[in-house]
């Protein structure tokens, strides 16, 4: 029985979004993308926006409706784009996540050691190509910057992306933050192509200020916001005490495929098939699920940490414009250090200090690019009349401390 591959499907924020042929079909409808509903696009923001459930899953098949918009308006305005590359286009955009894990971010910087997501998402890629039979050759070109028309990786991966403009929309819309929303369809509907570089008419220059303020605003009200950042940051510090103590020999409940990244030191170099299979059938669930039975091991440590995030019980976090002293930190390890009875190098799993950066637009990295009426192209910076914009490209840095509340009342 031959199965209609060309679906529609109903979004909240874009209405119809459809799948335009029977690749694309089949690569959602594979284990490696299903796996995407289980994944949080926003981590833990949840803890902080109760409506911020949505999924990576979401988010990917929005990115391809944005793409799909956008290589319309490109082909009116007569860029030549082969239905090969228009294909690739679509595929690369749609899996420029598929290498996320659990609660995005926690888990690049814990149990898999030092391996991005975008490596990981080249490895499903080229999993997926090998399955496909080389269908995905071009659009792993394109992902990886090797294509010489230069325009579609900027659609995919650049300052003004269609992954950008899906997120800060769909962000915007599932928090509730308002300052996020952004004009997507007018942006797409100014974008141009000379000499295989992206490039936006002039006319959209009040619609690319707005759009970056909204990516200023909402990384300090969401991405950044305190609670969010203290809640990933105990979740890594979790997850760090649970290999911590598994290498130590001790058994933890835990998915077999959780246990699998507990037990191993596991680097870019080692994502071999089988390391890549186990990656791919972990997800928020195996995560929660092992939080809500650590919360009763003997471990004092991997308890107290798993029980803040499940009963969003978590420590104080203070944000500052200057930095904080060692010797604040190392008087506040001393105290719950004699008040819980741990070492001092233990405390550091409650006790730690860091800094975070905002910076909507950088200069170091490839530019907006306006196209002028008298066909120049200048950046965006200097062909905006805006003084924001200007402050807009310097990095704002702020610190931060953690310490368990208790510490305070006592």
């Amino acid at each position: 029985m031959s199965v209609n591959k060309l679906k529609i499907l109903n979004d909240p924020i874009y209405g119809f979004i459809t799948i335009p042929n029977p690749l694309l079909y089949d690569l959602i409808q594979h284990p490696y993308f299903q796996r995407l509903r289980r994944i949080s696009q926003m981590g833990l923001s949840y803890l902080v926006y109760p409506g911020a459930h949505h999924t990576r899953f979401h988010h990917a098949l929005g990115c391809m409706h944005m793409m799909q918009k956008a290589i319309e308006v490109l082909k009116f305005k007569e860029v030549q784009i082969s239905k090969e590359e228009e294909n690739a286009l679509l595929i690369a955009i749609l899996l420029h996540d598929i290498g996320h894990g659990p609660f995005s971010h926690a888990m690049e910087h814990s149990i898999v050691e030092n391996v991005n997501h975008e490596s990981i998402s080249l490895l499903f890629m080229n999993e997926l190509n090998r399955e496909f039979k080389g269908q995905l050759s071009l659009a792993i070109q394109i992902f990886r910057g090797e294509y010489p028309r230069k325009f579609m990786l900027q659609l995919i991966s650049s300052q003004l992306d269609m992954d950008r403009m899906d997120y800060l929309k769909r962000d915007s819309f599932y928090t509730g933050v308002a300052e996020g929303n952004i004009n997507s369809d007018r942006l797409i509907q100014m974008l141009n192509v000379v000499d295989d570089v992206l490039v936006m008419e002039e006319k959209a220059i009040y619609s690319i200020e707005k759009f970056l303020m909204a990516r200023r605003l909402m990384y300090w009200q969401a991405y950044l916001h305190k609670t969010s950042l203290v809640a990933e940051l105990i979740l890594t510090k979790t997850l760090k005490r649970a290999k911590a103590l598994t290498l130590q020999g001790i058994v933890l409940p835990a998915s077999k495929s959780l246990s699998f990244f507990l037990k191993n030191k596991i680097e870019k170099e080692d994502f071999n098939p089988e390391v890549l299979a186990q990656f791919a059938q972990l997800d928020d669930y195996d995560i929660v699920s092992a939080l809500k039975v650590w919360q009763y091991e003997d471990d004092f440590i991997l308890s107290s940490l798993s029980k803040m995030i499940i009963n969003r019980d978590l420590l104080k976090i203070k944000l500052s414009s200057e930095k904080f002293l060692s010797t604040e930190i190392e008087a506040l390890q001393k105290k719950l250090s004699s008040q819980a009875g741990i070492s001092i190098q233990d405390s550091e799993y409650f006790i730690f200090k860091g800094k975070i950066k905002n910076q909507a637009y950088s200069k170091e990295a490839e530019p907006i690019h306006i196209l002028k009426k008298d066909k120049s192209i200048e950046d965006v910076v200097e062909a905006s009349d805006q003084l924001n914009l200007k402050a807009l490209s310097k990095p704002v840095t702020k610190y931060y401390i953690c310490y368990p509340k208790q510490l305070l009342e006592n």
